[in-house]
């Protein structure tokens, strides 16, 4: 498989990244991505529905992660929960972590921060606006994401396929894509458009290290190419898959609908078994020589 700055940068075998899924990117999950020889990312409130105990369950999730694997793995911090106070930026930078990733707010708060401490900072963006704000900000590296993916969106909607070679054109430093790949033919296509990487949510929900509930990854498995849908744009455009509440709720405002979905990409109709964390990677990595040598 082809090395990229990506690999380079994050000091991984492969560049595949794990989406930092709020309560079930755990550390077990983190750990074995990360011994796959891609780079599990940890959730700060993975398990923990309580915010006022998420400093102590960072901590813990992190050093049960280390116990797991000697590979490096990042953490997720969505901006909008740091807003200016450091504390959980201080967990990871004390417990040695080397990448976080971050999104959903300007990059410019806190990466120099990170940045001094030696850790490698990449930012979720949705727009080539937001990526060249990124770069100018100092971060290492982009993640690309369209409008396939699970969770929230960008009001903007562009599509990955559309939003990755404009942000590559746009910016000199590393572009990693997200947004409906789960196997080597994304990676592949990821890479064809200019990505030097990939980072994948959905696909890992259906692994048995994930802790998600056993009805939630049956349905992604279930699900086909018309499973998803977007709700509450307008106000917050989140991906998740239909059910008899969305599909029926035609009186129920959608801001009161998003939250109840299982929330998942488009990529979903393309997972038809639930594997190992380790076995996605490998999967990817052992269909991408194939693939390319078919083009």
């Amino acid at each position: 498989m082809k090395k990229t700055r990506v690999c380079e940068l994050l000091c991984i075998e492969y560049p595949i990244i794990q989406g930092g899924m709020s309560l079930i990117a755990n550390a077990e999950l983190a750990a074995a991505v990360s011994n796959a020889g891609g780079l599990g990312i940890i959730s700060p409130n993975a398990g923990e529905h309580d915010w006022g105990k998420v400093e102590g369950n960072l901590r813990s999730q992190i050093r049960k992660a280390k116990s797991l694997t000697d590979k490096p793995f990042g953490v997720n911090f969505p901006i909008p929960v740091l807003g200016q106070d450091r504390s959980l930026l201080d967990i990871a930078i004390e417990e040695g972590i080397p990448v976080v990733t971050t999104g959903a707010g300007s990059p410019a708060l806190h990466t120099s921060y990170l940045q001094e401490h030696g850790v490698r900072v990449l930012h979720l963006v949705a727009s080539v606006k937001h990526a060249k704000g990124a770069e100018k900000s100092g971060v290492d590296a982009v993640i690309a994401e369209g409008y396939e993916s699970g969770g929230i969106n960008s009001p903007d909607e562009l599509t990955t396929f559309i939003l990755v070679p404009q942000v590559v054109d746009a910016v000199s430093i590393p572009v990693i894509a997200a947004g409906g790949i789960c196997d080597a033919r994304g990676l592949v296509a990821a890479l064809a458009l200019g990505a030097e990487g990939v980072q994948m949510g959905t696909v890992f929900i259906a692994t048995q290290e994930c802790i998600a509930d056993q009805d939630y990854k049956d349905a992604i498995v279930a699900a086909n190419d018309t499973a998803t849908i977007i709700t509450g744009r307008g106000s917050m455009p989140i991906r998740g898959l239909k059910s008899e509440l969305i599909t029926q709720g035609q009186q129920i405002a959608e801001t009161d609908i998003a939250p109840r979905q299982m929330i998942c990409g488009a990529v979903a109709g393309m997972i038809n078994e639930i594997v190992s964390a380790g076995d996605v990677v490998r999967n990817i990595v052992e269909g991408y020589d194939r693939i390319v040598a078919g083009l």
